[in-house]
């Protein structure tokens, strides 16, 4: 098959290496972020045990009370409320261009979905959770604490529902290794969620229980992403090999007889 034809037919694996890709940079870009805003903290330097993700956010300097007793001042809160809404959007954009709903329905051409109710709510649960870092970015704890509490149960209630649901929703095409790991990934997230609402950290602090409530949703997407690209790239390669050596055949074939 001539390139330019493999080209033209191959428009939903191009638009998953994009959902892939989307999932790389949306995690990426929010570490980053975190990194850089947490060193614009002065007085006192930003804390994964004695902070909340959410603290870089905040619009105001104080000291909050709730969930636990710490001061919170974060000059660069614009920057991360950017990147919880660019991370948010992404992980939606990945989940919709690698499959989408009609995909984990089984009348799409998802690859990453088996078809069945299981695979439909895990992948609604998961762009629930994407949606979650939207509405934290818009709605800062400090701005309006409802609308943000809604988007961390969104994140660390419904994302990881959706990650232990997908361990059973995602397609056989994923390493059965893989997707017991998703599963179990959501099962310690979830049991992390909980013990961070009952207040128990476990020598972790509140922040790095909130963590590992929230993280392992990302490390998942990005994984998935960074498999999703490498196995791409090498079909492409392969399709244009092909292609190719179907040309050289062809051309070879008048002077051959």
């Amino acid at each position: 098959m001539p390139v330019g034809t493999w080209e033209a037919t191959e428009g939903g694996p191009l638009k998953e290496r994009i959902g892939y890709a989307a999932w790389i940079v949306g995690v990426a870009q929010f570490f980053v972020v975190q990194g850089i805003v947490e060193s614009a903290w002065v007085r006192p330097a930003y804390s994964w045990a004695r902070n909340n993700i959410s603290d870089l956010g905040n619009v105001h300097c104080g000291l909050r009370t709730w969930p636990e007793s710490r001061y919170i001042c974060s000059p660069e809160h614009g920057l991360m409320n950017g990147s919880f809404i660019a991370l948010g959007v992404l992980l939606v954009v990945g989940f919709v261009l690698t499959g989408g709903a009609g995909g984990a329905g089984g009348a799409g051409n998802g690859v990453l979905w088996r078809g069945g109710r299981v695979a439909v709510s895990a992948w609604m649960l998961l762009v629930s959770g994407g949606a979650g870092f939207v509405l934290i970015g818009l709605a800062p704890t400090d701005v309006h604490k409802g609308l943000h509490v809604v988007g961390a149960a969104l994140i660390m209630g419904s994302g990881n529902v959706g990650l232990v649901l997908a361990g059973f929703g995602l397609a056989d095409r994923v390493p059965r290794p893989l997707r017991r790991v998703t599963g179990l990934l959501g099962v310690v997230a979830l049991l992390a969620f909980g013990l961070f609402l009952s207040g128990h950290y476990l020598g972790l602090g509140m922040g790095g229980m909130e963590r590992v409530a929230a993280y392992p949703f990302l490390f998942w997407a990005a994984a998935l992403g960074v498999r999703g690209c490498a196995l791409r790239a090498g079909r492409t390669r392969t399709a244009v090999a092909e292609a190719r050596a179907g040309r050289a055949r062809a051309g070879a074939g008048p002077s051959g007889g």
